[in-house]
């Protein structure tokens, strides 16, 4: 996977964990909210993996 849909998808899983933990809580569901807070998790290390990419690309294009 390329740095830019790393950092796309990982955007869109933050959102969508976000807004599971935000109707777990509406909704009193710790079983909802715990897999919101892990589905963000996995996209914030989405996204620095899409950046780390991008920054290591940059190191080598600068050789």
């Amino acid at each position: 996977m390329g740095s830019t849909s790393d950092k796309i998808k990982g955007t869109a899983n933050e959102v969508a964990g976000k807004t599971k933990k935000a109707v777990g809580k509406a909704t009193d569901n710790p079983k909802l909210q715990a897999k919101g807070a892990v589905q963000e998790g996995k996209g914030k290390a989405q996204v620095a993996t899409g950046k780390a990419k991008d920054t290591l690309k940059n190191a080598v294009d600068r050789l």
